[in-house]
């Protein structure tokens, strides 16, 4: 049973500190780093380098909700039931909810919207309707990546206290 449930904690700490990661770290730095070195193309690079990587850590979250979800049922069939199974499911089915309507739904209304655009996003004039959509698909990416983080820090704190 321990094994279950680490390989289930490993799972948490990777989704969520990728996450965290990303949304600090990775994106601040390459925005800002990037803008500095070019400031004409700069930021245009920073989002398809942020693009690319949210793209590929999405997988990340998939491979972690499943796998924890398992774990979790897992534990519950093999061992007593765990404390709050029902809670810990829908917390994990939210995070896996929201990382799946990221990846399959946001991100390629983002990558379209940018490849017809023509020009990068941040030129277009504050009112024009590609730029406004664009800041309500972003708004909405970060939103649904904000409640997967609160759901696994949700989970972690649940951890820290069993």
């Amino acid at each position: 049973m321990a094994a279950v449930r680490y390989i289930y904690v490993l799972a948490l700490v990777a989704w969520l500190g990728g996450m965290v990661t990303i949304g600090a770290i990775v994106a601040p730095v390459a925005f800002r780093s990037l803008e500095q070195r070019d400031p004409v193309d700069g930021r245009t690079r920073a989002a398809t380098l942020v693009g690319d990587v949210l793209r590929q850590f999405h997988t990340v979250g998939y491979v972690a909700g499943a796998v924890m979800l398992t774990a979790l049922v897992t534990m519950r069939v093999v061992g007593p039931r765990p404390r709050g199974f029902g809670l810990r499911v829908t917390l994990i089915a939210a995070m896996l909810a929201a990382t799946v309507a990221t990846g399959m739904l946001v991100d390629p209304q983002i990558a379209r919207l940018r490849a017809s655009s023509g020009v990068p996003i941040a030129s277009l004039p504050d009112g024009d309707a590609r730029r406004v959509a664009f800041g309500r698909l972003h708004a909405t990416s970060t939103s649904l990546m904000a409640l997967a983080i609160a759901g696994g820090l949700l989970l972690c704190l649940w951890e820290t206290r069993e």
